[in-house]
């Protein structure tokens, strides 16, 4: 994302908005690269130079990135986000702001299990969200660039209310259940003679549904 250029946004003032990523920056020493710079500019992943990958993003983040825009403004060659310099900015100085960030946001029990322990914490989480929130796995893969195989052996984690909503799943479809078999109960038009399995052989007893008490309802 340190390589983000405003051409590459597209931020409409209501609504989603869409990055077309096109690569990312590599931190070697300068004995590494081919101009001397510490920084240098890579295709995506496996992927060919111009290969792009558009990827939607959700109006809050288009928000902060406008917001972002309009007290930074951009680098001249269209980058987001640099340092005081205009240069990339490094790995340790926003390490350092996520730690502030984290000892700000977090209770004391929350600091102690280390969740978002990296920035890159936040790949994970982001895209265990979108599985959890129902979207399509495939979508998914496309959208974080992985393919399906990597992205449950390594994105899929357990997110935090993830087992509460699970739970609250459940205990609608029990209540739904119970309703129906209350309703049934309440529709029972009688219970079976003691002759019934011989008049049902016979024909004479249609037979609709079984209520939730293990009594026999009658369509007849």
């Amino acid at each position: 994302m340190i390589h983000l250029q405003l051409s590459q946004c597209r931020l409409p003032g209501t609504g989603w908005g869409l990055l077309n990523l096109k690569g990312g920056v590599v931190v070697s020493g300068k004995e590494w690269t081919n101009d001397g710079n510490v920084h240098e500019v890579h295709s995506l992943k496996r992927r060919a130079a111009r290969v792009t990958r558009p990827v939607p993003v959700p109006p809050s983040f288009v928000s902060m990135l406008r917001a972002h825009i309009d007290r930074f403004g951009v680098a001249p060659d269209g980058r987001l986000f640099r340092n005081e310099a205009g240069r990339y900015v490094d790995p340790s100085a926003y390490g350092t702001t996520w730690a502030r960030a984290r000892e700000d946001a977090l209770t004391l029990g929350e600091h102690a299990l280390m969740p978002a322990k990296r920035p890159y914490d936040l790949r994970h989480a982001g895209i265990s969200f979108w599985l959890a929130s129902g979207v399509d796995p495939a979508e998914c893969a496309r959208r974080a660039g992985q393919s399906i195989q990597v992205l449950f052996r390594y994105y899929a984690k357990f997110l935090a209310g993830a087992q509460d909503h699970a739970n609250r799943l459940i205990e609608e479809s029990m209540r739904e259940w119970d309703g129906r078999s209350e309703a049934a109960d309440e529709g029972l038009a009688g219970i079976w003679p003691g002759n019934a399995p011989e008049q049902l052989d016979r024909g004479e007893i249609p037979v609709g549904d079984i209520g939730s008490k293990g009594r026999y309802l009658l369509t007849a």
